[in-house]
């Protein structure tokens, strides 16, 4: 067992606040330099001293069949994506089972996480720059004379500055704050926030690198290789919108369950609506399987690559083929706005259903009773809206967006819902009149572990709960154990619980809208400060807020900063998503004046420029 000494250092090794003054200089000097690389390459592809791009482009487009200006930032942010995802688990693990970092530059999962996300900045760059003597499609913006760049490239590289501005300011929200672990902190949602919405940008690219497609919502311009790389597109934009429920993944929500169905579903809408409509036949499926690959594949190499705890994922196999059920019955091409909302329905119920029997196989907090209706009236407002905004996606990508009074309208009733969903997923209570007591088993002495055995009073606390559970975590692993009820309000563990070194040991209880913890063994933080809470046979602990535990390095802000900071965050992720309203809406409307008839042959963006340069 580590010496009190040993516990003593590790607290002090790792900070609670911001990062060493000399690890700021070094990230800065470091994300300098690949600014510099990046805007050499610029400039000597726009002034043609160098061909590098071009060639290199041109490579990829050939194996692609997309142009160049699209093939090398769509395989770079692809990559680099990945990266990012990879890092994010592996930082997640990281965090819930060691805690704090010792340090930003201590900790290797954010060596991927910075790259990556640096790397999709880059690809948007890259796509506005590389155009050359050409305009790149009805809805390209002119940036200078001579120098027109694609709307997607602009998208990209709003939502990769965005996602990348949030490394240094996670520190700075750190330094304020302190450290909130938990992955909904605001810093962290603008980070995998912005990385996954860049697949939006990414999507409107790849659209304007081949011109015109038909717009029948089926896949008869398609061959093979770009009915994967569609798939990959429309599996990447899963991805993104799957990462929020990362702490439900690793069986730590510091959040109520019913927000676990709700993002799910949401996510299950978004893309799998706007992959059967932009794909077509299979779409949704085709997205599904390179969402499952890619994170069962992730989930090997945190797991039992790294040694880390391995994340869980959704199924989501239930909603893809309630969707591709949906458009047989009513094709999307005809009315996509009612596909999506009757699509959205089947998600929150057949899709709800399927993920509720995944959980019971991979989760320890499974979705029992105690949310049934609450998390499926939450599945299917997630699901509906999901849906209806993966619609306008799919059509807006296919240039048959909706008129704008109906689009803008659709648009903001989903992201109210969405809101409105998350806010009552937010509300929880704390009772002031519980109380447990708790019995200290010892099973060993070096480390100490004990078995723990519990009694609520008031005895009738609790009646359906969703869980009633020990959580231990944060001392090198996690420890969840569900705990079996042995009578009125009390309960024990099937297991030993760790209770020494660095652990932080809690009973948690979530039921209904109650979510509380009462804390079981913490140990000294002289970075914080805090004392040990010892854990002693026969001990009383009154019920607290679960993030006086889970994040026990928070400060108090005071003074209403902590209100304006995240409504600072919060402005700003909404004018991500107007912007990228507007650019799906700009290639929308402007590519339908030179969109070919159904049937007509497809053309490429050089092409239907000429075309419609002559129209004018």
């Amino acid at each position: 067992m580590p010496g009190r000494d040993t516990v003593l250092l590790a607290a002090e090794t790792r900070p609670a606040g911001g990062a060493a003054l000399g690890e700021v200089v070094l990230a800065t000097g470091l994300g300098a330099l690949l600014t510099a690389v990046l805007l050499a390459l610029v400039l000597a592809h726009r002034t043609r001293r160098s061909t590098l791009l071009v060639r290199v482009g041109d490579r990829l487009g050939r194996t692609t069949g997309a142009p160049g200006w699209v093939a090398l930032p769509t395989v770079l942010t692809t990559v680099s994506l990945l990266t990012a995802l990879l890092g994010m688990l592996w930082d997640i693990a990281l965090h819930i089972g060691v805690g704090r970092d010792e340090g930003p530059l201590a900790n290797p999962a954010h060596y991927l996480i910075l790259f990556g996300l640096f790397g999709v900045f880059a690809g948007g760059v890259l796509a506005c720059a590389m155009p050359l003597d050409e305009r790149p499609g009805p809805a390209a913006v002119r940036f200078f004379r001579g120098w027109d760049v694609p709307i997607g490239g602009i998208l990209l590289t709003a939502a990769g500055f965005y996602a990348l501005l949030g490394f240094p300011l996670d520190d700075v929200w750190h330094r304020m704050f302190g450290q909130d672990v938990t992955l909904w902190g605001p810093t962290h949602l603008m980070l995998i926030g912005g990385a996954g919405l860049s697949i939006v940008g990414l999507l409107v690219l790849e659209q304007e690198g081949h011109g015109g497609l038909s717009s029948d919502g089926d896949r008869k311009a398609g061959r093979t290789a770009r009915f994967l790389r569609q798939a990959s597109a429309m599996g990447g934009l899963l991805l993104g919108m799957s990462v929020f429920q990362g702490e439900f993944d690793f069986d730590v929500p510091q959040f109520r369950l019913v927000l676990e169905p709700f993002m799910i579903a949401g996510a299950a809408g978004i893309a799998l609506v706007a992959a059967r409509m932009f794909m077509g036949r299979g779409g949704a499926l085709a997205a599904t399987v390179f969402f499952l690959v890619v994170r069962g594949s992730i989930a090997l190499v945190v797991g039992p690559g790294l040694g880390e705890i391995t994340p869980t994922f959704p199924l989501y196999l239930g909603s893809a083929i309630a969707v591709e059920l949906v458009a047989i019955a009513l094709p999307p091409a005809r009315r996509p706005l009612l596909f999506g909302a009757v699509a959205g329905v089947a998600i929150g119920t057949v899709g709800h259903a399927t993920e509720a029997a995944w959980t019971h196989v991979v989760q320890e907090l499974s979705w029992g009773s105690d949310i049934l209706v609450e998390g499926t009236l939450m599945a299917l407002a997630g699901g509906v809206a999901g849906a209806l905004l993966g619609a306008l996606l799919a059509s807006g990508l296919r240039r048959r967006l909706p008129r704008p009074a109906v689009a803008r309208g659709v648009l903001l009733a989903c992201l109210a819902v969405l809101a409105g969903a998350v806010a009552n997923g937010l509300v929880a209570t704390v009772p002031d009149d519980v109380e447990a007591t708790f019995t200290i088993d010892e099973v060993t002495a070096e480390p100490r572990t004990a078995h723990v055995g519990v009694r609520l009073d008031p005895a009738g606390f609790v009646d359906d709960p969703a869980w009633v559970q020990i959580t231990a975590w944060q001392g090198q692993g996690l420890v969840v154990t569900p705990l079996e009820r042995v009578g009125e309000g009390e309960y024990r563990t099937t297991e030993p619980v760790p209770l020494h070194g660095t652990w932080k040991t809690l009973l948690r209880v979530h039921d209904g809208r109650v979510l509380t913890a009462f804390p079981v063994y913490l140990p000294q933080d002289d970075a914080i400060p805090a004392d040990e809470i010892p854990a002693e046979d026969g001990m009383t602990r009154s019920a607290i807020p679960e993030i006086d535990i889970l994040q026990r390095e928070l400060k108090d802000s005071g003074g209403g900063l902590w209100l304006v900071s995240n409504l600072v965050v919060l402005a700003c992720t909404l004018a991500l998503v107007a912007a990228l309203a507007w650019g799906v809406g700009r290639h929308a409307r402007r590519g339908a004046a030179v969109q070919p008839p159904p049937g007509a042959p497809v053309r490429r963006a050089a092409e239907v420029t000429t075309a419609g340069a002559v129209r004018r």
